[in-house]
């Protein structure tokens, strides 16, 4: 290539980049920077351009130029590796290394990042090619010799190093990754780490001359590679690199010295107190990392001690001085390493330590100022909880004589300061934010920090309970006290509507209330039910607690009610009561066999008295267990009545949230969720059965008693709603117990059905309709959810049929174009239509099947004519989604549902002439068809629906999809072969099955007499490259596809070779041009390996061998294949 046209190539790349990155176009043409990343990605289209990167690296001053230069060689030779010679691959490694040698100092950053990124990817990839390749390290200790800007690119290029071998590479299968690795890891990865080490020694000697601006960089480096060599996957776990605590660090034996010589800990240490930030906090990562070194890795119990002592000695230091700690991101790291500590060393040998009482003393008072302190520490306090309840949660396994004198003494002092630190700045909390008046954030709003706390207050807690519980007590009488006094003041008055002050002292009580609560709910959840634990005696402080929780509950549910809901409390506290309710349902609510005498509860939910059922006890024939016994002394101390009781003031605050909160969404949606669970549960919805509220929620559940119903933002949560009630009323003696038959259940919905029924289709399409419908096909979609079996689904069929599914299909041609109204009443039909659990199972004599598809297919066609008719809405892909492809995806599957739901002989249409079948599938590949195919592929919700659709036409329907003509069949295929290729796993296996039923129909079938036959010979007429296509594409997934495709695309390759062998010859033959004299012996032996003794059969047996050999085909040749 001569250098005119090198040159030529080069002013384009740097008008591209000038376009794309400047948004400034240096040229007539007026590209976007859409087209012109377009055009500079064809630089990675080919091994063919690794000519002109390597002109412009050399020639252009352009960064951006050299950037795009140095990406696209990333990707030729990751992608192209095989097309290269072990010598080409040397060379283009020493290219760049030069190159970076001699311009790297005065090229942008982001130049050298991409740069090294190449070598090292070189490297990885040509690992055991030649050991030049695995030299890399010593050839940048040269780096590191020369200037100091050359050192700082010599750690850059290890960083990278460290990185590139650790991470598996997209295309590389996991062995051939974990095969490098490893060897990386036994070659060079100790000689990195000490490289890091040295660096870091040097600079705290001075020996490195350099500026202020370049030891920042250097120990940044420094730093950073020492913590990469740590965080290093020695042994192929792949630890979740989004989870930020470290797992054990397995170092091997061969780092033993240097990680055991103390001058390494006290380097990290010292390095740590006199930087600042970035460089202090990655410091004490790398202490962090140094504490999770394994057991094993020390000699002796008195090493590893030795170790522990010294770094206990540091932490200690740290503690005293407070160095660093000033700066958020130190205190946080410092925090992480607290509490990794006790999770890499047991208890025994922490009080073995030498200062473990003064070390305690320290870190229970840093953890106290860290709680007061809460509005700087909120995202790191969890470290320190957890760091407290680990050395809890070991006492048992400690002998109090072992270690240090008094040491669970002093534990059990520090543990009680800090959870009593920790209770009253969380009280606190409350009155400081409300005084900020913005300025600071509710530690309550933060749910994640929230949740990470509460888990670990259990164990703290109960440590030391009967004190625990003593503190919160004392705080929660006075404030439940106050509570009800100011309540008591306010009368009926809202909340607004009080003056400021009383309205201020009621936000700090309910917000410290708050706080109380979610505290209790997290002790009373971690009741352990353990044989150790059940003699302790701690269900009667768990009823002390819960008695206050659920007398506060009962306040607020009385103001509520009694003000019909103009007296609500503050929204947190709501979520913070059901909280509470989550645990205690979980902990307490197991046992169905009554506990105590009876006794008569009357409770009231939204102004309705009713009483709680009595319910005889049950004679126990044996003495009650250890857990019954438990249970009863809970509730005895409870003083709130037998768990009935309990339970019905839980679910009667159910009701009247749902009542009183219908605009608020969180706490709607936690109260049905708790209502789920609590149905959920063999024994807690046994118990619902007997409660009087259940059964007012369930013949009252309209909007007339629940206005949440009534609330558009509320629709989702109609479903949930009516699945737990139904799913209630049809669990065994469900009927009875509820005194409600299924048909009066479903009566005020037949009602609403039957009124607009009555409508005329104008009056039906008014606006008046619009909610009802809604509501509707939201209830019955939930009401459907919850039937499991032929029976319960039975129940239904015959309440809809045959009077009410008329309206189906006229809602769907009435109110097309709404798509809240189609949507709600296209998911219904869904789940209708969905034979999961095969409910769908009539009688044999049964039209039912049929009848339910004529509706289906009614509902179908009218929309989809409908929507067909309709001009496709331009502008806002949004837009054009919601308002088109929404409802088109799931009326595919709806069809789908019910074209797979085997309750439907679908020849009886044919045979009848009944042309509902015809026209459904006619409608549903216009709709289909209709669609731009990067439309399919770009929504991944359709394209799922499109391709689902399309499988089952060929595996149930192939007669139907071959009557088609030939250019809406290859329109079909054409989206297959696309399909195939995509980088979801299921839409390329759905895309697969597809191919598989059309080439075993043609192999079972070549030589008989069909109509379909002769159809499909037709078509293969017109394209005879029909299967050779697909089978190139088929191998070629095979061959250079990413491993996740590989199952997807093995199974139709036996049906298409054997369909069509002359694909397969014609495929060998192109793909063995492409390759060298001795790859296409190799080649030419591995595809008779693959093709011997292969019987033409397509029974399972001998699929399943012939899947084994073209996974060793796969692996065969893409050892020696170029591309």
């Amino acid at each position: 290539m001569d250098a005119h046209h090198l040159a030529k190539v080069q002013a384009q790349v740097e008008s591209l980049c000038e376009t794309l990155y400047n948004g400034a176009s240096t040229s007539s043409d007026g590209l976007s920077r859409q087209d012109a990343q377009a055009r500079l990605l064809t630089l990675q289209s080919s091994a063919d351009f690794i000519p002109q990167c390597q002109y412009i690296l050399d020639h252009s001053q352009s960064h951006y130029a050299r950037l795009v230069a140095s990406n696209s060689l990333t990707e030729l030779i990751t992608t192209h590796w095989n097309n290269f010679t072990v010598p080409d691959r040397i060379d283009i490694r020493n290219y760049i290394l030069g190159y970076l040698a001699n311009q790297g100092p005065t090229l942008q950053d982001f130049v050298v990042i991409s740069l090294i990124k190449l070598v090292c990817r070189i490297t990885k990839l040509g690992w055991f090619d030649d050991p030049t390749h695995r030299e890399l390290t010593d050839d940048v200790t040269k780096f590191l010799q020369a200037t100091v800007d050359h050192c700082i690119l010599g750690l850059k290029i290890l960083n990278q190093l460290v990185d590139e071998l650790n991470v598996p590479t997209t295309g590389r299968t996991l062995t051939q990754h974990r095969k490098t690795s490893v060897s990386f890891r036994d070659v060079c990865l100790f000689k990195v780490f000490q490289l890091g080490l040295t660096t870091l020694k040097q600079l705290q000697t001075r020996q490195i001359a350099a500026s202020q601006t370049q030891e920042v960089v250097l120990g940044d480096q420094a730093l950073a590679l020492t913590v990469r060599c740590l965080n290093f996957d020695f042994i192929g776990t792949n630890p979740d690199e989004s989870v930020e605590d470290v797992g054990t660090i397995q170092a091997p034996t061969a780092w033993r010295t240097v990680l055991q010589d103390p001058s390494t800990l006290e380097l990290l240490f010292e390095f740590y107190s006199k930087c600042d930030p970035p460089r202090s906090s990655r410091a004490m990562e790398a202490v962090i990392l140094l504490c999770s070194i394994r057991r094993s890795l020390f000699p002796t119990d008195k090493d590893r001690a030795a170790f522990l002592g010294r770094l206990m000695g540091g932490i200690r230091e740290l503690l005293t001085n407070r160095t660093g700690l000033q700066h958020q991101d130190n205190y946080h790291q410092f925090c992480r390493l607290l509490g990794r500590l006790k999770a890499n060393y047991q208890l025994s040998e922490l009080v073995k330590a030498e200062g473990y009482i003064k070390w305690l003393e320290l870190a229970s008072d840093f953890t106290v100022q860290s709680i007061r302190n809460w509005q700087y520490s909120t995202n790191s306090i969890h470290y320190l909880l957890a760091l407290w309840s680990r050395l809890v949660a070991a006492v048992p396994y400690v002998r109090p004589d072992a270690g240090a004198q008094g040491h669970t003494q002093a534990l059990e002092t520090q543990v009680l300061a800090v959870v009593e630190a920790y209770i009253e700045s969380m009280l606190g909390s409350v009155e400081t934010v409300l005084r900020s008046d913005g300025g600071l954030d509710d530690p309550l709003d933060d749910d994640g920090s929230l949740k990470e706390q509460l888990d670990r207050l259990p164990v703290l807690c109960r440590f030391q309970y009967s004190s625990v519980a003593n503190i919160l007590l004392a705080k929660f009488d006075p404030l439940l006290s106050s509570y009800r006094e100011v309540m008591g003041h306010l009368g009926s008055t809202s909340t607004d509507n009080a003056p400021q002050d009383i309205a201020n002292r009621v936000a700090i009580l309910e917000g410290q209330l708050t706080w109380l609560t979610y505290i209790v709910g997290s002790i009373v959840g971690g009741h352990s039910w353990s044989n150790s634990h059940m003699g302790d005696g701690n269900e009667t402080i768990d009823a002390s607690l819960s008695r206050r929780t659920l007398q506060l509950a009962q306040g607020i549910d009385y103001r509520l009610t009694n003000t019909n809901g103009r007296g609500r409390a503050n929204p947190k506290l709501e979520l913070a009561l059901l909280y509470y309710f989550q645990n205690f349902r979980r902990v307490y609510m197991f046992m169905w066999d009554p506990v105590n005498d009876n006794s008569g509860a009357t409770v009231n939910i939204g102004g309705n008295v009713v009483s709680v059922v009595s319910m005889v006890t049950a004679k126990l024939d044996s003495d009650p267990s250890t857990k019954q016994k438990v249970y009863q002394r809970m509730f005895e101390h409870l003083g709130m009545g037998e768990h009935t009781a309990v339970a019905n003031l839980i679910v009667t605050k159910v009701g009247n949230n749902l009542k009183y909160w219908p605009d608020d969404q969180d706490i709607v949606a936690k109260t049905l969720e708790l209502l789920l669970d609590m149905a959920g549960g063999y024994s807690s919805s046994k118990l619902l059965l007997t409660l009087e509220t259940v059964r007012f929620l369930a013949r009252h559940h309209t909007e007339d008693h629940f206005p949440f119903l009534s609330v558009p933002s509320n629709a989702r949560h109609r479903t949930t709603f009516h699945t737990t009630l139904s799913r209630l009323l049809l669990s065994p003696g469900g009927e009875d117990k509820l005194e409600l038959t299924f048909d009066e259940f479903l009566q005020p919905i037949i009602n609403t059905l039957k009124q607009l029924e009555a409508l005329s289709p104008s009056e039906l399409r008014m606006e008046a309709a619009r909610r009802p419908l809604i509501g509707i096909f939201r209830d019955l979609r939930g009401i459907a959810a919850s039937l499991h079996n032929r029976r319960t689904y039975g129940l239904l069929f015959e309440s809809l049929h045959p009077a009410h599914l008329p309206l189906l299909p006229k809602v769907a041609d009435i109110w097309h174009d709404q798509p809240d109204v189609i949507i709600s009443l296209l998911r219904f039909m869904q789940e209708f239509c969905l034979n999961k659990a095969n409910r769908v199972n009539f009688d044999q004599s049964s039209p039912n099947g049929i009848l339910l598809f004529r509706t289906t297919s009614d509902v179908v066609c009218a929309y989809g004519r409908r929507l067909l008719a309709n001009p496709i809405p331009t502008g806002d892909k949004n837009d054009l989604y919601k308002r088109r492809y929404k409802g088109m995806t799931l009326t595919l599957n709806v069809l789908n549902s019910a074209l797979g739901g085997n309750y439907v002989c679908f020849g009886v249409f044919a045979l009848y002439n009944d042309r509902a079948l015809e026209s459904a599938l006619d409608v549903a590949l216009q709709l289909a068809l209709g669609v731009p195919l990067e439309d399919v592929l770009a929504y991944p919700k359709l394209s799922k629906a499109f391709y689902g659709f399309v499988e089952i036409l060929f595996r149930n329907h192939i007669a139907t999809v071959l009557a088609l003509e030939t250019n809406i069949l290859m329109q079909l295929m054409n989206a297959v072969h696309e399909g195939l290729q995509a980088s979801d796993a299921m839409l390329s296996s759905l895309c697969a099955n597809t191919i598989d039923h059309l080439a075993t129909f043609y192999f079972e079938n070549a030589n008989k007499d069909k109509m379909a036959m002769h159809n499909l010979n037709k078509h293969l007429a017109a394209q005879p490259n029909l299967f050779s296509s697909l089978t190139a594409t088929l191998f070629n997934l095979l061959l250079f596809g990413s491993p996740q495709n590989h199952w997807a695309v093995v199974r139709p390759i036996l049906s298409i070779i054997l369909a069509s062998e002359s694909s397969l010859n014609a495929y060998k033959e192109h793909l063995l041009a492409s390759q060298s004299p001795e790859n296409q012996n190799l080649l030419n032996e591995a595809f008779n390996k693959l093709l011997a003794d292969v019987n033409r059969s397509l029974d399972s047996s001998n699929r399943d061998r012939f899947t084994q050999k073209l996974t060793a085909f796969r692996v065969a040749s893409r050892s020696f294949l170029t591309i």
